[in-house]
């Protein structure tokens, strides 16, 4: 997913329920993710290639890191490990079949608005068949080019990550949907990860 999506979706998801300093740090720490050196050989950090296990295993890492930086009062390095583990999240719905696979269920319909989309469907989750694109370097480099997308796209194969991806609406017609999907997994996040604290640390945490 673009840099500037994984922005708009995390202030969008949790500006009402952190303080700006959090939040900014939260935000630097998600898009540091998509730094070159960790574009090679860091799969699990972006649901690519398949590597579901490996990605669900590096978000539970993170969130391991929370509560005991909140502990010893480095609300920093919480926030960063909220981060990390927010870009991934992010990336599941922009790089894996998710998406077409809840907009299936209503084929010959009209389909709900991309604001109701489950994001958590238990049955997709859990589905066997559950993929994500495949980086097939070095053509694969080269069709992140704007210009050389279109020639590079015919040869590669169906299930390539330039194929599958949902980074933008200029490589998918269903970003909408993974946007919003990706706003309503992250306040399940905070959630889910915010549950874990006393009140005290969560004061940490939120920080307003």
């Amino acid at each position: 997913m673009l840099i500037r999506h994984h922005v708009e979706i995390t202030r969008q998801a949790l500006a009402s329920e952190v303080g700006p300093r959090a939040l900014e740090v939260i935000i630097r720490a998600n898009v540091a993710q998509d730094s070159l050196r960790y574009q090679l050989f860091h799969d699990h950090f972006h649901f690519d290639n398949n590597q579901f296990e490996k990605s669900y295993a590096y978000i539970e890492e993170q969130r391991a890191l929370i509560a005991p930086a909140l502990g010893r009062g480095d609300a920093p390095s919480a926030w960063q490990a909220f981060g990390r583990m927010l870009h991934t999240v992010q990336d599941f719905y922009a790089h894996t079949d998710y998406i077409p696979r809840w907009l299936s269920r209503f084929e010959g319909q009209t389909p709900p608005a991309p604001e109701q989309v489950d994001p958590v469907s238990s049955e997709i989750l859990g589905h066997p068949d559950l993929r994500s694109g495949k980086l097939y370097y070095p053509l694969e480099a080269l069709a992140f080019i704007p210009f050389l997308r279109k020639f590079i796209l015919p040869h590669l194969p169906a299930d390539s990550h330039a194929h599958m991806n949902h980074d933008g609406h200029e490589t998918s017609a269903h970003f909408d949907y993974v946007f919003h999907a990706a706003v309503k997994r992250t306040r399940v996040e905070f959630e889910k990860t915010a549950a874990l604290f006393s009140s005290e640390l969560r004061e940490q945490f939120v920080d307003k």
